[in-house]
């Protein structure tokens, strides 16, 4: 899949969509209108970094800084995924 997300774009999550830690579930999840989307640990790791301040770049390289080696084109892929459910929005950073 080839991303049409910018690197400098800045995600932030979507209108109504919240990320909270599921107790019962032991995990991070996104909470909106009727909807639960559980997460795994690089998906909780994505979303705690848009903030609606940092770019795609920025969360690559935070990524990166953490967890060593990050294939940059799967991280743009998830964030075009979720911004395609409309669970982020990216605005354009430039």
């Amino acid at each position: 899949m080839t991303s049409s997300i910018s690197t400098t774009g800045v995600p932030r999550l979507g209108r109504g969509v919240k990320l909270r830690y599921d107790r019962s579930r032991e995990r991070h999840v996104l909470l909106m209108p009727e909807t639960v989307v559980v997460l795994n640990a690089t998906g909780t790791a994505i979303l705690q970094l848009c903030d609606g301040e940092r770019t795609v770049a920025d969360i690559v390289e935070a990524l990166r800084e953490q967890y060593g080696d990050v294939p940059e084109g799967q991280v743009h892929a998830y964030l075009a995924k979720l911004a395609e459910r409309r669970h982020l929005e990216i605005t354009d950073g430039d």
